[in-house]
């Protein structure tokens, strides 16, 4: 017996650290609100490891939407909306051939105004109708969730997260008007941070500056059209005046996909983490004819000598 007790010490610490490891180990159920397009071809590419990693993943969509179908890696749940997939198409080319059109500045801008508005239209809808759907909300608090997935671009992730008073990680590669800082109090100086399409370096000049202190002013009315009626929305649910500052601070994480060596230094949060490099994820090689558009004989030169 007592030959063989040493034996048995090894054996009881194994049990014990499994006994403490084991619980964290299992996979936690994760609730999925995207954005669709471009936006939920790179969460996909997260969902997939996720589920690679023993989670459990339900992801909520309007039945109407661009690429958001059934996968095996997780459940879809999909809600009615009242706006048509024709609708939705027609507002997509809109925005896509306002790209190629050739027109002055001033009515490129009204006219992508007025996009903006009927786009985030459809999207606030969808949000309201995510949110006063008894049935499927009644589903989701029920099922015991862990944590909510979403890209904060559409604040309604965050709103159900609130709502149902889940832990959320935002998903994202950038939110205007710098309301990631203003959510999570991160200095924000616009002495050097050069501000989204100012087209400035981190070395500006006394104007360049200026115009990174002036141009973020523009995009505010932009940002009042996107998210004040979520503000609204938030405030409806919650029964209290909230604003979508105060919806986006309660995030835990913030999962950006960029990272220095494309975007200029800046001082962040310990909650903000850069995952650059996902959006390359589902690449794919060029084809021949694209490669032999290219193809320069030996000695040509680009430039004149």
């Amino acid at each position: 017996m007592a030959a063989g007790f040493p034996n048995l010490v090894p054996a009881l610490m194994g049990l014990l650290l499994f006994l403490c490891v084991g619980p964290w180990a299992e996979g936690g159920k994760v609730l999925v609100v995207p954005m669709d397009g471009s936006h939920w071809l790179s969460m996909k590419e997260a969902l997939q490891e996720l589920h690679a990693r023993g989670h459990q993943i339900v992801v909520v969509s309007p039945d109407v939407n661009l690429h958001i179908k059934r996968e095996d890696f997780f459940t879809l749940m999909t809600y009615a909306i009242s706006y048509t997939q024709d609708e939705f198409n027609d507002l997509l080319l809109a925005q896509a051939s306002l790209a190629f059109e050739e027109v002055h500045f001033l009515k490129m801008f009204f006219k992508s105004i007025e996009i903006l508005k009927t786009a985030s239209f459809i999207f606030q809808t969808s949000c309201k109708e995510l949110m006063y759907n008894k049935d499927l909300i009644g589903h989701l608090n029920a099922s015991s969730f862990d944590v909510v997935l979403t890209d904060p671009v559409y604040p309604c992730g965050a709103i159900l997260a609130k709502y149902l008073s889940l832990p959320a990680v935002f998903f994202l590669r950038s939110i205007p008007c710098d309301l990631d800082s203003e959510s999570t109090q991160c200095p924000n100086p616009s002495s050097y941070i050069p501000r989204l399409l100012t087209m400035n370096s981190d070395h500006m000049t006394f104007l360049q500056r200026v115009k990174n202190m002036l141009y973020p002013l523009s995009l505010k009315y932009i940002c009042h059209i996107i998210f004040t009626p979520y503000a609204s929305l938030a405030s409806e649910l919650l029964q209290r005046d909230v604003s979508v500052v105060e919806v986006f601070s309660s995030a835990s994480v913030w999962l950006f996909r960029g990272d220095f060596v494309m975007d200029y230094p800046r001082p962040v949060m310990p909650n903000m983490v850069f995952i650059g490099g996902i959006n390359c994820a589902n690449r794919k090689p060029l084809s021949q004819v694209c490669i032999g558009a290219y193809d320069v004989p030996s000695g040509t030169h680009f430039f004149p000598p």
